[in-house]
């Protein structure tokens, strides 16, 4: 028995009439795909260890797609399998996945010939993917978004106009109150946050925004006549979350706090020097607002065994 990552695992109740067992293969501990295997159940949600027995059996994911075809990349020896399959509905054009993993490649500071030996596929295919609009088969995206720390629904972008939180609840959630450590460490020190404001017609709003964690300070950048700037001078709410759609759990961590503008020159320049990121919204956004957090509560969903 020998499987790849995506691949599905069958089992067979041994009754006949009986219930059947399935789940994707999201992990393995040996190079040659044999097992044991990680698997996602799709009945409970949970990832267990399987030594799979004679009543299992692999389903292999490619030959589940009717009208995929394999073909080499121009000039390229050793090369993945390319898939003619459409993209999801609401998929962007086939050629961002290449310049997705390419992004997501340079952010973890992988170079080519890493990120290709993690994925265990040539650094020509991988190279060629990330240069031309081909559609790599499923099981080649999830061993890349494996090697990439994210996932395949991320590559393909075809979640990216819906709101996370679509999947299935977990069998048996468990809700736990975070301690505030624990909602500085997830704070981290940058990302995208919503912090929300009373704009000056009274009418609450919350916006996103790209921030940092400077000195337990979080800061952001925005224009004078933003609806984030309506955060200078009041006490608002700053929250940042995170959801895993494949596991059904996630986080969320709340700062409540005094906001002010940030005027020192040389404070202003220091926060422009070690900024992670300028604003994703492009524009004018010079003036940086501080929130010093009085309040700091986050709460997380588990599996109730964990």
């Amino acid at each position: 028995m020998r499987a790849h990552l995506g691949d599905q695992l069958v089992i067979e109740s041994p009754t006949t009439g009986g219930a059947r067992r399935d789940g994707e293969i999201v992990g393995l501990h040996h190079s040659d795909g044999t097992p044991p295997y990680d698997v996602h159940w799709s009945d409970t949600g949970e990832v267990t260890l399987v030594f799979p027995g004679p009543d299992a059996h692999i389903r292999h994911l490619e030959h589940e797609q009717p009208g995929t075809t394999h073909e080499a990349p121009p000039g390229t020896t050793g090369a993945e399998p390319v898939s003619t399959v459409a993209a999801p509905a609401g998929t962007p054009n086939p050629g961002d996945i290449g310049r997705r993993v390419g992004t997501e490649r340079r952010r973890q500071g992988l170079s080519l010939e890493e990120a290709a030996r993690r994925a265990r596929m040539s650094p020509s295919y991988l190279s060629y993917l990330e240069e031309q609009p081909a559609d790599p088969t499923m099981p080649a995206l999830i061993r890349l978004a494996d090697a990439l720390g994210t996932s395949a629904t991320a590559l393909l972008g075809g979640g990216v106009d819906l709101p996370p939180g679509q999947g299935h609840a977990l069998l048996h959630p468990q809700l736990r109150d975070l301690s505030p450590d624990e909602c500085r460490a997830l704070l981290s020190t940058h990302g995208i946050g919503r912090v929300a404001v009373s704009t000056s017609d009274g009418h609450p709003a919350v916006v996103p925004v790209n921030y940092d964690v400077v000195d337990e300070a979080i800061v952001f950048r925005t224009a004078p006549d933003s609806v984030a700037a309506a955060a200078v001078g009041t006490e608002v709410a700053f929250e940042v979350d995170h959801v895993d759609e494949a596991l059904s759990q996630g986080w969320s961590v709340l700062a409540v706090g005094p906001a002010s503008v940030v005027t020192e020159p040389e404070v202003v320049r220091g926060l422009a020097q070690r900024a992670h990121t300028t604003p994703w919204a492009g524009g004018e956004r010079e003036m940086w607002v501080s929130i010093r957090p009085t309040s700091l509560t986050g709460r997380r969903i588990t599996p109730a065994d964990e």
